[in-house]
């Protein structure tokens, strides 16, 4: 396949509440080096795709808000691959202004479409998985994700069960979705085999998402698809506000692949994890011998066992006693928290939200 026909579109608007007080509104977790590692999440996820796919291929959705942060973090990145949002409104519409955009531009693009905030260990089997993703969909009207062989009854993942084909292909029509299941049901998917976590990640032809827009999105279709003479233009950011205003608030899996008859899956490993929460950090961190998972380079822990200590490099923090907490430090706010209770920031941003405003977000 043509490399200048593959394209990448990497979704970069989330605000990522449950990495609080570290992810902020201003800043959010996409914008972060959240491991330590000396890259945010977001550069790590560009330069994971320049790999295999042209840079000037290579888009970005997000906030307008978040324009110059993108550009601070990836300054050799093309402009025009940068597609800002006038507002929030779910996956489904971001993924259909970028498609059309794209077909307005090249109508043979193939395309991968990732979320920025997301941790793969194993890159080059990573993206080989998604080369052949490439090769299924320039052979098939076929929309194609990636599902990650479970390692435990993990009840925050959505699952793919799969139906095996009588062939040498690793790529596996998909039977059913399930959205985040309870723990009993979870256990019983992993004991049948035939079940994957949802990553997030699927490949397509632009021609074959445009058909399940076409299907499943009508409505939406037709909004971006009276933009293709504007896209390029100084006339698509008023296009954009307007589009939009239009727009149901909804994600790509409900809206389109959790619908779509064509949807394949091809079963993966490669140390995937999607970090959203500081349960999930804590995972794919290293640790020290108390299990302790740290970033910051002046913690002192005595008596200390399984906690998350993520804290600034200039700060030194001395914590004696604890079991299982997240203890986090950013700005003017540290969060103490029990690692088993972190479903509950969501609520306790909210709390904060009321009663001590926005600064805070």
């Amino acid at each position: 396949m043509e490399n200048s026909n593959l394209y990448c579109v990497i979704m970069a608007g989330g605000a990522g509440t449950r990495f609080w007080p570290v992810s902020r509104q201003q800043r959010p977790k996409q914008f972060l080096d959240i491991l330590g590692t000396g890259k945010t999440l977001l550069q790590q996820t560009y330069d994971r795709f320049a790999r295999i796919i042209p840079a000037d291929n290579i888009f970005i959705v997000t906030s307008r808000s978040y324009r110059a942060l993108v550009m601070e973090q990836l300054p050799t990145m093309n402009p025009k691959g940068l597609l800002l949002e006038p507002m929030r409104r779910n996956t489904a519409p971001c993924i259909a202004y970028a498609v059309h955009k794209i077909n307005a531009e090249n109508p043979k693009a193939k395309i991968v479409v990732a979320p920025s905030d997301h941790l793969i260990l194993q890159e080059d089997a990573f993206l080989e998985q998604v080369s052949k993703g490439f090769d299924f969909c320039a052979e098939h009207d076929a929309i194609v994700t990636l599902g990650i062989k479970p390692s435990r009854p993990d009840t925050g993942y959505g699952y793919i069960q799969f139906v095996e084909e009588n062939s040498s292909s690793d790529v596996c029509k998909v039977k059913t979705f399930t959205e985040k299941p309870n723990e009993e049901l979870a256990r019983s998917f992993i004991s049948s085999g035939d079940f994957l976590w949802n990553s997030g990640l699927f490949i397509s032809s632009v021609r074959s998402m445009i058909k399940a827009f076409e299907a499943h999105l009508p409505e939406m279709n037709l909004i971006f698809k009276e933009g293709a003479t504007l896209y390029n233009t100084e006339e698509e950011v008023g296009f954009l506000d307007r589009a939009y205003m239009q727009c149901t608030n909804i994600s790509i899996d409900y809206g389109i692949i959790e619908k779509a008859e064509n949807v394949f899956v091809i079963p993966s490993e490669f140390g995937w994890s999607d970090l959203g929460t500081w349960g999930s950090l804590y995972e794919n961190a290293g640790k020290d011998k108390a299990n302790n998972a740290r970033v910051g380079k002046r913690t002192i822990l005595s008596e200390t066992h399984n906690c998350v200590v993520h804290m600034p490099n200039d700060k030194l923090v001395v914590i004696h006693g604890l079991d299982g907490f997240i203890v986090v430090e950013s700005d003017e706010i540290l969060l103490i928290c029990k690692k088993d209770q972190e479903q509950e920031i969501r609520q306790l941003v909210n709390r904060v939200k009321t009663d001590v405003g926005e600064r805070y977000l």
